[in-house]
């Protein structure tokens, strides 16, 4: 069964891109745009993860956590917070909340977050009555790729990738031949209202392709002129 997660989340194309991108990712997703209706929403709703913003209209995310507290709901929160608001932060954790993230995000470190949080406290309950699962991998010939712990293993040799890169690697091997713009890297990684050009993308690009060249027998990224990059999966020296 998927795990539900509740969005209280005011700002239209934020609330789109988290939604889109979670549900993809096979949780069962429902959105609020306003504390009051988030609040009675997590209190009501049978959620295993809050994602909640902090500046909401009327009530604001610091109210809405410190009310769920009060009525015992103990359900996971992660806040979303603004840039150099460090009071928030602290108040946010003060009150209850698991996690927190600085907007801008990439997606792919949400969705890091999201998934940890969620280990963190079901963990203990699940174990308790089926085995431990296995560790996530992901294996294209001898390059291995492990999302969890952000670690990429070619030819027995771990390499070290900065977290933007791996980042970058894994949202081209989750999307074998299928050409990736550079605003949809930039959205997913560095998040969607990222201040920076789409330059970042190509230098992180460009330092992938040179530490990964080992293993281009198996694997190489496609640049895809005027558009973005595409990654190709080879058998027997050729393309697949």
């Amino acid at each position: 069964m998927s795990h539900k997660i509740l969005v209280v989340e005011d700002e239209p194309t934020l609330s789109r891109l988290l939604s889109y991108n979670l549900s993809q990712e096979g949780y069962e997703v429902n959105v609020v745009e306003n504390g009051a209706d988030g609040l009675q929403e997590a209190v009501d709703g049978d959620y295993q993860l809050i994602v909640l913003d902090i500046m909401l209209p009327g009530m604001n995310g610091l109210e809405v956590l410190t009310k769920l507290r009060q009525k015992q709901v103990r359900t996971p929160v992660i806040i979303l917070t603004a840039r150099n608001a460090e009071d928030e932060v602290v108040q946010g954790l003060k009150h209850g909340a698991d996690d927190y993230m600085t907007k801008p995000f990439g997606v792919a470190e949400l969705l890091a977050r999201v998934a940890a949080v969620l280990r963190r406290t079901q963990g203990e309950s699940q174990t308790d009555h089926q085995p431990e699962s296995e560790e996530k991998v992901i294996e294209l010939g001898e390059l291995s790729i492990y999302p969890e712990k952000y670690e990429v293993v070619l030819h027995g040799e771990s390499i070290p990738l900065r977290p933007k890169e791996f980042e970058v690697l894994l949202y081209l091997v989750q999307r074998p031949g299928v050409v990736v713009t550079r605003d949809d890297l930039m959205n997913m990684v560095w998040g969607f209202d990222y201040i920076g050009g789409q330059r970042t993308v190509d230098v992180h690009v460009s330092s992938l392709r040179k530490k990964l060249e080992m293993n281009q027998e198996t694997v190489q990224i496609d640049s895809i002129r005027g558009v973005g990059y595409k990654l190709v999966i080879k058998k027997s020296g050729r393309p697949a």
